[in-house]
């Protein structure tokens, strides 16, 4: 079944690796086969990626979007999941759907889920006074 997308004007996507802007009006795009899309709201920048919970969604954000160096930025981002649950064992839960996910080969679903360990993150950072 074909995707639709409806891409308002001015917005950005990428899909596949690439970077695709509408410059006209409002589209919609309709994607027959399978892609790696991530829209502008999911996308992080490195330099956005400055704590451990970002950095694992960055590394993930790579695999995903990546496919020749998937390997490689999965297995980076495994690394910071692991040193993020040896500071904040109280992630375990998000960790493990993570790894499920990842087990799964359904890495969006893991950047999804990554999303709960930056919030875990922040709550963590705001019970400390440090946000």
């Amino acid at each position: 079944m074909p995707l639709r997308i409806k891409l308002p004007a001015k917005e950005r996507i990428i899909i596949n690796g690439a970077v695709i802007e509408n410059a006209g009006d409002a589209t919609t795009i309709v994607l027959h086969n399978r892609a790696d899309i991530l829209r502008r709201k999911e996308v992080m920048g490195e330099a956005e990626a400055n704590s451990p919970a970002k950095r694992v969604y960055y590394a993930f954000q790579c695999a995903y979007m990546f496919e020749e160096e998937r390997d490689r930025y999965a297995h980076i981002a495994l690394d910071y999941l692991r040193e993020y649950l040896d500071a904040a064992p109280s992630a375990k839960d998000i960790s493990d759907k993570i790894r499920k996910q990842v087990d799964q080969g359904k890495l969006y679903n893991a950047l999804r889920v990554t999303q709960d360990l930056i919030d875990h993150e922040q709550e963590r950072l705001e019970t400390l006074g440090m946000a």
